[in-house]
């Protein structure tokens, strides 16, 4: 019995699936290709299959080293690369691109993607420890990405150079796309809402996030007397190494700076709700929700690091502030809560660059043509 050529999608998180990479899923099946999701399971595996794609649970540790773990987990991504024998793996996150792309050259997979969306955690770290551990990521990096016939994505230029000048890769097997894009169709620009203004900041509750210094950006903000509600919107992560506990939430909501919503199902209806948007990370791989509030026509406040700034024109839809520093970031908060005229003006070209350089529809076609050139050099 003859098959389609096969693709696997193979990441740490189903719902990460379900958000980022569904419109390349669906575009390389309409194309006729049978498509595979493996991902450790959780309450969204069944969307996957409700989409019509094959689901494969993978059980492994998202952050831990147990070297005899680590093994079993490589055994199990040896053993479905065997079984399903793909015309092309792709790759999302740190351990199935090292994992992955492993098991692929010893299977002979003729193709692989790998997507780093960022280089996070291993890239905020600061002194002696955090230079070790570059230095160790790399070399990994370097072991693991010497696949012959291989394409890495990476979503801003900094993360792509850094690869290239520390020769993990050569420039001709990398490629940078604006992450997973933004649905301009879904996000729409709304009007801004009436009332207090309303400053959020959507993302994981991580140090790495800029989550304390918006916390103490807030406190500054109303201890000088300036009127505004300050949301954290976006749940815990426990298997982060940076991740703030839920007390520490709870405790700041009773302190009454901030508010946390925890997750927030309805981007759209929280992005329409709220005068200003805010991330104040370390540093990102390109942050989707700032792409997102660019497409509501929402002003946005962030940190002049890789992948932020890729993100904003300084002074046109957004404004950029060192990372780390909360006075800068409450200066600049401030100048958007008190200026209504300049946040209409910002979300207005926030709106013309996301359909101009980050509409999903062009980071989609992009990869589909990336993909089927590597499936042909690999037949």
């Amino acid at each position: 019995m003859n098959h389609s050529p096969r693709i696997l999608f193979f990441e740490n998180n189903a719902a990460y699936f379900i958000s980022h990479r569904l419109p390349v899923a669906r575009a390389i099946q309409n194309l006729g290709y049978e498509v595979h999701v493996a991902t450790i399971p959780d309450a969204v595996a069944d969307d996957i299959r409700t989409a019509g794609f094959e689901f494969h649970p993978l059980i492994f540790s998202r952050g831990g080293m147990n070297p005899f773990g680590e093994w079993q987990t490589l055994r199990r991504i040896r053993r479905l690369y065997h079984e399903l024998a793909p015309a092309l793996v792709y790759q999302v996150t740190v351990k199935p691109v090292i994992y992955g792309t492993l098991a692929a050259r010893r299977l002979r997979v003729p193709a692989v993607v790998s997507v780093i969306s960022g280089l996070g955690y291993f890239a905020s770290q600061t002194g002696l420890r955090g230079r070790l551990f570059r230095k160790l990521g790399f070399a990994l990096y370097r072991f693991a990405l010497r696949h012959a016939n291989q394409r890495v994505i990476f979503h801003n230029g900094d993360d792509c150079d850094a690869f290239v000048r520390y020769r993990v890769l050569p420039q001709a097997d990398t490629a940078v796309l604006p992450g997973s894009g933004v649905d301009v169709e879904h996000f729409l620009a709304t009007p801004e809402p009436e009332g207090t203004p309303l400053v959020v900041l959507p993302a994981r509750m991580l140090r790495d996030k800029g989550i304390n210094e918006y916390v103490a950006a807030a406190g500054l903000l109303q201890s000088r007397g300036v009127r505004a509600r300050f949301l954290l919107a976006g749940d815990t992560d426990r298997g982060n190494p940076s991740a703030i506990a839920e007390s520490q939430l709870w405790r700041w909501r009773v302190e009454g700076n901030v508010e946390w919503l925890g997750h927030v199902p309805d981007m759209r209806a929280l992005y329409a709700s709220c005068h200003v948007v805010c991330l104040p990370s370390y540093r990102e791989g390109m942050p989707r929700v700032l792409l997102e509030a660019a497409a509501c026509g929402r002003p946005v406040v962030t940190t002049d690091v890789p992948g932020c700034r890729d993100a904003v024109i300084e002074g046109e839809t957004g404004l950029l502030v060192p990372p780390r520093d909360a006075e800068k970031l409450a200066a600049a908060l401030r100048s958007l809560i008190e200026n209504p005229g300049l946040r209409r003006r910002m979300g207005q070209q926030g709106r013309h660059l996301a359909e101009t350089r980050f509409a999903n529809r062009q980071v989609v076609e992009c990869t589909i043509n990336m993909m089927q050139e590597l499936i042909i050099v690999g037949s």
